[in-house]
């Protein structure tokens, strides 16, 4: 049974993470790592938890020796539109806590999972079908430190042996915690806008492609990546992965569907826009497909459907 340490446990995908381990391998066995509030409710009822600052080494080396971790989720991370506007935190965040994590990790003996993401591409890099294997020159500083982590964790690997792997998460959409300054969130905050029955401002101009993830299929990805045969990897940081490629008017018609008077207009956000623009149209994940048997779940009409049965019950409940 693996003894397992999130870092960050408690944003967008390390609240909804961590449910999902406990379940598989016991709430024992999975120790949620927090910085700071807001915390999910429950959280501290749900199962171990310590307080890391990921940006202090000996925080997490003394939980991993605690805890006899052997698998370490580092979900640290200032997300695209913040870091752009916090350079200097996105950079500590992004870079310092992944070495943290590394070293212990080779020190410790630990596998270890760090995301990478879309944004780890850039303007040079093909739009449509982009390849596992191209050029990767972002123009972001969460971009740049996205494409350190995977040579990082690359070069840990191959010289000290150390587990590391990654995906390139897409857009993340959930209906359970609100994400938190990324290029991406407009795909979530639209749905709560029309369940609440209010006008939407887009702050992406129509015909804006990228790849998203409902929040199951992500959690499958990290879970089964962690899991998959180390002797079938041929790449392991980082794996394109996707489940669909959709712009406004698309995912705009898809809620109209449930709300056919919920109206969207749009007020482009010029940071947000030359982020999304710099980013892939749709990536090609054929090689997590190949290699681990990456096979998502949603796609763009299975996502709103579910998204929108979630947030109704939320708001009969008073909850939204």
């Amino acid at each position: 049974m693996k003894r397992i340490l999130i870092i960050g446990s408690t944003g967008q995908i390390g609240s909804e993470l961590s449910v999902r381990l406990r379940s598989i391998y016991g709430a024992d066995n999975v120790i949620c790592g927090y910085y700071a509030p807001p915390f999910p409710e429950g959280f501290f009822e749900a199962g171990p938890s310590v307080e890391i600052d990921a940006l202090h080494i000996e925080q997490i080396a003394d939980a991993v020796r605690k805890y006899k971790i052997d698998t370490i989720y580092n979900l640290a991370a200032i997300l695209s539109a913040t870091a752009e506007k916090n350079p200097q935190l996105g950079w500590n965040v992004g870079v310092g806590s992944l070495l943290n994590c590394l070293d212990v990790a080779r020190d410790c003996n630990c596998a270890i999972f760090t995301p990478s993401s879309i944004g780890a591409f850039g303007p040079n890099t093909p739009k449509d079908h982009t390849p596992q294997d191209t050029i990767q020159r972002p123009n972001t500083v969460y971009g740049i430190t996205k494409v350190l982590g995977e040579l990082v964790s690359d070069y840990y690997f191959e010289h000290w042996q150390v587990d590391t792997r990654s995906v390139r998460f897409p857009g993340i959409i959930s209906n359970v915690t609100l994400p938190g300054g990324g290029t991406t969130d407009y795909a979530v905050e639209i749905f709560y806008k029309a369940v609440k029955g209010e006008i939407f401002e887009c702050p992406l101009k129509a015909g804006t492609f990228m790849d998203m993830m409902y929040m199951p299929d992500a959690l499958d990805a990290a879970i089964q990546l962690m899991e998959a045969d180390p002797s079938q990897l041929i790449h392991r940081n980082s794996f394109n992965v996707t489940a669909m490629s959709f712009d406004p008017e698309m995912l705009y018609a898809s809620i109209r569907r449930h709300y056919p008077d919920f109206q969207m207009v749009y007020a482009v956000d010029p940071l947000k826009q030359s982020i999304a623009d710099s980013w892939p149209n749709q990536l090609d994940d054929s090689c997590a497909r190949k290699e681990w048997g990456w096979n998502p779940h949603f796609n763009l009409e299975r996502m709103t459907d579910d998204m929108i049965r979630k947030l109704r019950t939320k708001r009969e409940n008073g909850s939204l």
